[in-house]
């Protein structure tokens, strides 16, 4: 089967796969209230995932990240993590978690096939992480990336959104930090969604005064691996860590899109922004469906826009990021 290309000849070859939408954790940036159900959930199965899976892997594929909400909420993460990672397609299993039962799964989770980890950490101070998470297991969430460095871990990446006027002051202390820990730390520029434009007026930071800062600081731009996706990395002599930027308002930001993402009830998205999603359910049920399902993601392909229209304050339907695994 041919590889998924959009009309601009961007290849696709990364799925994030949201597995719920249900989160513990209150982040101001993303679910400010908490995790509020619409009636009762209906999240894909362990057979919609397989036939997902199978389905993408078929077109070129090779690294998936599951995600949430919180996708470690789920009494089955460990059975989906070994139904990616048996794929003969899919390179890397990775997935984006808040940490909370990161220490006492580590090990599990590794011999399940999951080889790379992204842990939100918005601040290195306990209290800043609590006024920001509405949780108060910084201490927990620290001794899970612990473990799974212990645990041997191909990456184990930091995600931190940096808010002014709340977390923009903890640069110096998350640099200390991976000056002799070998993880690679991200920092997200906010970015605006449909419920969040006074948070965003109130807290954006640009990502590009964190590149002059960190030029500054000596730090060397990476050229960019295949699975980097529209990520900056820089690494520094003196630094066994990595830092890597997100700055989805930094100019051809979307020119290096290689990423789909489908929502927790099965729904496509070709973009964090900008459309509604397109129902892939109901071809999902059985193997024979296959074709089908490649053909459908070939035909929404040709839709996909140049860019997320983010500079001209378009958000589009997206409320909050927890609701299609942001």
């Amino acid at each position: 089967m041919s590889q998924l290309q959009d009309s601009f000849g961007r290849r696709f070859h990364y799925l994030r796969m949201s597995v719920t939408d249900v989160c513990n954790f209150k982040c101001s940036y993303c679910l400010p209230d908490g995790y509020k159900p619409d009636g009762k959930p209906s999240f894909l199965t362990l057979n919609e995932i397989e036939n997902l899976v199978a389905g993408f892997g078929a077109v070129g594929t090779q690294k998936v990240r599951i995600t949430g909400g919180e996708p470690t909420l789920r009494k089955d993460f460990t059975d989906i993590v070994r139904i990616v990672a048996a794929n003969p397609n899919i390179n890397t299993v990775a997935m984006t978690t808040n940490g909370y039962r990161l220490q006492q799964n580590a090990k599990e989770w590794y011999e399940a096939g999951l080889r790379r980890i992204n842990v939100s950490v918005d601040s290195l101070d306990p209290k800043m992480f609590y006024q920001i998470t509405g949780e108060n297991k910084f201490d927990l969430v620290m001794r899970g990336i612990d473990a799974a460095l212990e645990a041997g871990f191909e990456r184990v990446k930091v995600n931190a959104v940096l808010l002014k006027g709340l977390n923009d002051k903890d640069l110096p202390r998350f640099l200390q930090w991976i000056k002799h820990i070998p993880i690679d730390l991200r920092f997200i520029e906010l970015m605006e969604t449909g419920l969040g434009r006074d948070y965003f007026n109130a807290h954006h930071l640009a990502g590009v005064d964190i590149k002059k800062q960190l030029e500054q600081q000596g730090w060397l731009y990476d050229l960019p691996s295949v699975d980097d996706g529209p990520a900056q990395n820089f690494s520094h002599a003196d630094y066994q860590g990595r830092i890597g930027l997100i700055m989805p308002y930094a100019k051809n930001f979307c020119a290096s899109c290689n990423r789909l993402r489908v929502s927790a009830k099965g729904k496509l998205h070709l973009c964090l922004f900008t459309e509604n999603g397109l129902d892939l359910r109901d071809l999902l049920q059985d193997t024979s469906q296959q074709d089908e399902l490649i053909t459908r993601l070939h035909g929404q392909l040709a839709q996909k826009k140049e860019t997320h229209y983010l500079h001209q304050g378009i958000t589009g339907v997206t409320q909050h990021l927890a609701s299609i695994g942001g």
